[in-house]
């Protein structure tokens, strides 16, 4: 249906330009019937040369209308929007300017110019008026397809249904048809779209969420292996300080004993008696027998009866002991560990 419609519009166009221009030179409908055609490109040269050999303005303004026409179907849409204004310029009572707002607002969508287009084709399709059936749908058309490409979707589905509705017989209603089931599938995606993004989002929220989670146990953790650690280390210091504690204590009991027999030791060698003779003893004499005064007995050598002044070898022994029990424990002390037994 479009080819055909497109058919009977270059036919009737071709016969326009023979109506209007009955002593058109033979270049120019040679360009148009090129066109007709679809040989765009060797249209555009017939009509170039038929533009430069115009007599007059309305014959050069028809020849630039055909470039134009020619240029937008081959794709060359800057080209075709400057023959379009220079045509107004050398023709302003051409015929054609009635159309050009239409081809103008074509190749403005061409050239990604939608808003421009929106505007130029939709004064143009309220002056066309409803006798014009096939302009008016397919300025309409035209109007969707810039929405569309905007993005107004909503906006675009509603240009295109006002097509089907209205203009069943249009050459752009298979077009706008297919339009409407593809704005209806494009919003499905972008509704899929929409929610993928949501869940990537939502699943990215999750996720650092997870991780802020994770680095707080973990330092939580970190946090209680070192108050652990704090713990373990007091107890050891306290446990440490009360050995320190009791070997202290012991040292001192152990120097205070050692005091207490170098004083026995001193007041036995002053007094002349052996150290462990009690002060009610000390006017007995030393030699006499079982206590006996008077009594000369002779003690054998080494007993340490005959020197009185002697410490007794027992006493001297036990203070050695003792002597190297403390300086063994003041070792331990220095070293930190727990050598040393009780005195």
């Amino acid at each position: 249906m479009i080819k055909k419609g497109l058919g009977l519009l270059l036919c009737s166009l071709f016969f326009f330009t023979a109506a209007a221009y009955p002593a058109a030179p033979a270049r120019l409908q040679n360009g148009v019937r090129l066109y007709g055609e679809g040989k765009w490109r060797e249209a555009i040269t017939e009509l170039r040369r038929a533009q430069t050999e115009a007599s007059d303005p309305e014959q050069r303004g028809e020849a630039l209308y055909w470039v134009a026409l020619a240029e937008i179907s081959a794709g060359d849409h800057t080209a075709a929007v400057a023959d379009m204004e220079e045509l107004v310029r050398v023709a302003p009572a051409s015929p054609r300017r009635a159309e050009l707002p239409y081809h103008m607002g074509r190749a403005y969508y061409y050239l990604g110019r939608y808003d421009e287009a929106v505007v130029i084709l939709t004064d143009y399709a309220g002056r066309v008026g409803e006798g014009a059936d096939s302009r008016k749908s397919a300025s309409l058309y035209w109007i969707g397809e810039c929405l569309f490409a905007l993005g107004q979707l909503d906006q675009a589905r509603d240009i295109f249904f006002l097509i089907t509705d209205q203009y069943p017989r249009s050459a752009k209603f298979e077009a706008a048809a297919y339009r409407i089931d593809l704005i209806n599938q494009k919003k499905i995606e972008i509704e899929l779209l929409a929610l993928l993004k949501w869940s990537h989002e939502e699943s990215l929220r999750t996720m650092e969420e997870y991780q802020r989670r994770e680095r707080s146990y973990d330092q939580a953790l970190i946090a209680y292996q070192k108050r652990i650690a704090e713990m373990l280390k007091d107890t050891r210091m306290a446990d440490l300080e009360a050995d320190n504690a009791n070997y202290r204590r012991k040292l001192s009991e152990a120097e205070e004993r050692i005091r207490r027999l170098e004083a026995d030791l001193a007041a036995g060698v002053s007094n002349g008696a052996p150290v462990g003779v009690s002060g009610a003893s000390a006017g007995v004499p030393v030699g006499a027998p079982n206590g006996v005064p008077g009594a000369s007995a002779s003690a054998p050598n080494g007993s340490g009866l005959n020197n009185p002044g002697a410490p007794s070898p027992d006493l001297r022994s036990r203070a050695m002991e003792l002597r190297t029990e403390i300086e063994r424990s003041m070792k331990a002390l220095e070293s930190g560990g727990n050598g040393g037994t009780s005195p």
